[in-house]
């Protein structure tokens, strides 16, 4: 079982930068590959990245170049770092949890656990 805490969403200018936490409580949190999703009003949830185990890492060709996602297991924590944002970022992120933590993947079927959300608005 893990639970997911997000924190760090908000407002923000375009162009400007957040940094999203996600919180997680687990007993072996290194063993998880962990991912950022984001859903926009009217639509369906997105990927937005992942990273596994072992450090390797995907992105949606949306955010690439922009966002940056990283983990810290000794902290139990994961990052994204959003930069030169975009009207269109602006959403509802949550973080999410798989089991198999060698798996790198788009996939929302594929996670095990969600946290609730954090909304970041980006306006212009």
């Amino acid at each position: 079982q893990a639970q997911l805490s997000e924190s760090g969403g908000g407002l923000a200018e375009v162009g400007g930068s957040l940094r999203l936490s996600c919180a997680v409580s687990a007993r072996n949190v290194a063993g998880y590959a962990m991912g950022w999703f984001r859903q926009a009003p009217g639509k369906e949830r997105e990927f937005v990245a992942a990273i596994t185990t072992g450090g390797r890492i995907s992105y949606a060709d949306s955010v690439k170049g922009r966002f940056n996602i990283s983990r810290d297991n000794d902290k139990r924590e994961m990052y994204l770092e959003m930069n030169s944002l975009k009207s269109e970022d602006s959403a509802v992120y949550y973080c999410a949890a798989k089991i198999v933590g060698w798996d790198l993947t788009s996939s929302l079927d594929a996670y095990d656990y969600w946290g609730q959300g954090t909304q970041v608005t980006v306006s212009s």
